[in-house]
């Protein structure tokens, strides 16, 4: 799954905003993993990994009320975009 996300996105695409790394951090966000877990895999740190959905968040641009659950509706674009279903 991780090889395909990061590889070039298409015209289509909607993630095509997103960065390599961004595209890898998100592809690895649907699949369960935290932060820690994320940042262990790629050699980076936490931080670097917060940064990196920060970003994620706001190129997607996600709701940012307290009652919204970004990680959910990043996960779900991410599985939207790879199935080709839209909402």
């Amino acid at each position: 799954m991780i090889a395909e996300l990061v590889s070039a996105p298409t015209k289509n695409d909607p993630l095509a905003i997103l960065t390599a790394r961004e595209r890898e951090v998100l592809a690895l966000l649907a699949e369960g993993r935290t932060d820690r877990g994320i940042a262990k895999l790629l050699f980076i740190t936490p931080k670097t990994v917060e940064a990196h959905v920060r970003s994620i968040f706001g190129k997607l641009d996600l709701p940012s009320d307290a009652t919204a659950n970004r990680r959910v509706h990043a996960v779900l674009r991410f599985l939207r975009a790879r199935t080709g279903i839209r909402p």
